[in-house]
């Protein structure tokens, strides 16, 4: 996959108050200490609308602190607009992914988070929100992971 081109990026999870504004979060943190943050607009969306407006789940945002990473999103959900607005769309999970083909996502610029990921024992972010708070931590070391690969990819130089 050829994530070369990206400029904007689109985060998706199911409601929008965990996985997604947690990868928004940890891309733009990683971009800011790169300095490359000002070649990217980053935002995250849910596949559905019912925590729109919200901020991000306290334990998610409080496992971010810990780590040195601030949260400042609100919730919303994916509109259609969004699929001609954003490069590159990134899924935290299967579910979510083929939700958004469904609905019209560019299949060759909709992929899934731990596409870039080398750990093969997780294949989705899993969802943290009905568990313990080491969930929030597992999501948190997988995003980390994913997001610094996804800017290896998106700041390379071309050939």
């Amino acid at each position: 996959m050829s994530v070369s081109g990206a400029r904007s990026i689109l985060f998706v999870c199911m409601g929008n108050i965990c996985r997604s504004p947690m990868a928004e979060a940890m891309f733009l943190h990683q971009a800011a200490l790169r300095g490359v943050a000002d070649r990217f607009t980053v935002d995250s969306a849910g596949t559905g609308g019912w925590h729109a407006g919200s901020p991000p789940d306290e334990r998610m945002q409080h496992t971010a602190r810990t780590h040195g990473v601030d949260m400042q999103c609100s919730a919303r959900q994916v509109r259609s607009s969004d699929f001609e607005t954003f490069d590159l769309i990134v899924c935290m999970d299967r579910e979510n992914h083929a939700n958004l083909l469904r609905a019209g996502s560019p299949p060759d610029r909709t992929v899934l988070m731990l596409d870039f990921h080398p750990d093969e024992e997780h294949q989705e972010v899993p969802d943290p929100y009905y568990g313990e708070h080491d969930g929030f931590e597992l999501v948190f070391e997988l995003l980390q992971v994913s997001c610094e690969r996804l800017l290896d990819d998106l700041v390379a130089p071309r050939p």
